[in-house]
């Protein structure tokens, strides 16, 4: 092979932690309850929507978890010493292999969206050896462009045209294969599963997420057109395309807001449980822990704990063979220190849910039969915890979302070589100030991250409404 995969640490927990998901709703298959509270997910129209887009946005994200190193071309030793392939010291992913054209397009300097000159004047010597003040064509952007003039209004709704063909083909594909599955789960033929799913009969809100699906592919197709000659949105600083980072910095959103859970939820839920049912010296103990560690502003004991753990990172460079595997370690580091700081609040919810389960008569009756403490928070308390669990877990992952861009914003948070919402609003403030101001960036940054917090606080309140039968 011309390259070796690689696994960082974050790819392996994102990994473990999605498989555990899929075996969870596996398991959960096995309870009426359960599936009775996910087909209400289900027949719900913003939760399906949400759903949709969420699945889209993991499937980036998981791309860009597959990473691997290209290996160089053999290299001569001494004599003697046979030739040998060395491995190169940028690790890619396979989102960075898909996205090859929008990577290696890399221009001087800032570019507005869809433009084919820099963004600022150069002096530049003319034919006739006269120095002006220009704006200097793209190297990349616009450069099949003969007559830019002339040709370019037209080139950009051309590329549009075919990029908007293009998604009502794929959203005609997309509907078919639906279409197909929903006629053959339901033994039916195949109109009579159109016009059921058409007029939103039964099931799943599968039309919700054929809208969903066209809204996507409307969007994207021009999008994905355009990219193919221009920047879409512009490049930053170093001449980056600006697309691709916000496409890239999704992956880092998705590590913060579920790793930090492998953190957050183990110790929330045992020192949760054994406050509430235990009482006495242990439920004063953890009451004291988490109310010392509410008592401290978050912002300053993750600032401390990001600037400790940094001071052991530059201290021991020998530890990391790339700097891919530097930026991961502050990364994993970052989703540790976040959830010890975020698992008081379902700790103490859980406790209090712990403090009336215990008095229920299925409870006392396990103790008054002999049975162990641990059977009981095992069997009896902990299966009827896990929709409180669930639906803030859920809630939780759009706040972790803009605490990673608000501490990268100040500096506190994910490594400045990762590319991340936060570290592309954090390039981007000091040109807010600048004549004419470099705005797209922030507004690509915003707009990326405004629509993931946004379709998981849709998918969180459909989940609690389907889960709490005390919600409205």
């Amino acid at each position: 092979m011309s390259f070796q995969p690689i696994l960082l640490w974050t790819d392996v927990l994102l990994f473990a932690l999605f498989v555990s998901i899929l075996l969870a709703l596996m398991r959960a298959r096995g309870s009426e309850q359960m599936c009775a509270a996910w087909r209400r997910v289900g027949e719900s129209n913003a939760g399906m929507v949400s759903l949709t887009l969420l699945l889209l946005f993991l499937m980036v994200g998981l791309a860009d978890s597959l990473h691997y190193r290209s290996r160089l071309a053999p290299v001569g030793g001494a004599a003697g010493v046979a030739n040998k392939r060395v491995l190169s010291t940028e690790v890619l992913s396979l989102f960075d292999a898909i996205a090859a054209p929008l990577r290696a397009r890399v221009e001087k300097t800032y570019s507005a969206p869809l433009a084919y000159i820099l963004f600022a004047k150069e002096t530049r010597e003319g034919a006739d050896g006269v120095q002006r003040r220009d704006f200097p064509r793209l190297k990349f952007g616009g450069a099949d462009l003969q007559y830019p003039d002339d040709d370019y209004v037209g080139d950009v709704f051309g590329r549009i045209g075919i990029g908007l063909a293009i998604a009502a083909g794929a959203w005609a594909a997309c509907a078919a294969a639906l279409v197909a599955i929903v006629a053959r789960s339901r033994k039916v033929p195949v109109g009579a599963a159109w016009r059921a799913i058409w007029r939103g009969k039964g099931g799943p809100a599968w039309r919700s997420v054929l809208a969903a699906m066209g809204v996507v592919l409307f969007v994207m197709g021009p999008l994905l057109a355009l990219a193919m000659e221009y920047h879409v949105f512009g490049t930053d600083k170093v001449g980056r395309d600006v697309f691709y980072l916000a496409l890239k910095s999704i992956r880092t959103a998705l590590v913060i807001g579920t790793l930090t859970t492998l953190v957050t939820l183990p110790v929330a839920v045992v020192l949760g449980i054994m406050a509430g049912y235990l009482g006495g010296w242990v439920d004063d103990a953890i009451q004291y822990v988490y109310t010392v560690l509410n008592s401290i502003p978050g912002v300053l004991l993750i600032a401390a704990a990001v600037l400790m753990m940094q001071v052991v990172i530059d201290t021991h460079p020998n530890w990391f063979e790339t700097a891919a595997d530097r930026s991961d370690a502050r990364l994993l580091a970052l989703c540790v220190i976040l959830g010890m700081t975020n698992w008081t609040g379902l700790c103490r919810l859980l406790r209090g849910e712990t403090l009336k389960l215990r008095e229920l008569e299925y409870v006392q009756a396990a103790r008054a039969f002999g049975v162990s403490a641990a059977q009981i928070l095992y069997r009896h308390l902990l299966p009827n915890l896990l929709h409180l669990v669930l639906i803030s877990l859920v809630m939780d992952f759009s706040g972790l979302v803009l605490a990673e861009a608000v501490l990268s914003y100040v500096g506190i948070g994910v490594d400045p070589e990762t590319i991340s919402f936060g570290t592309m609003i954090n390039a981007a403030r000091m040109e807010l100030a600048r004549e004419p101001m470099v705005w797209w960036s922030l507004i690509a940054a915003f707009c990326f991250m405004f629509v993931l917090v946004l379709v998981a606080n849709l998918f969180a309140d459909c989940v609690r409404d389907a889960f709490d039968p005390r919600a409205s």
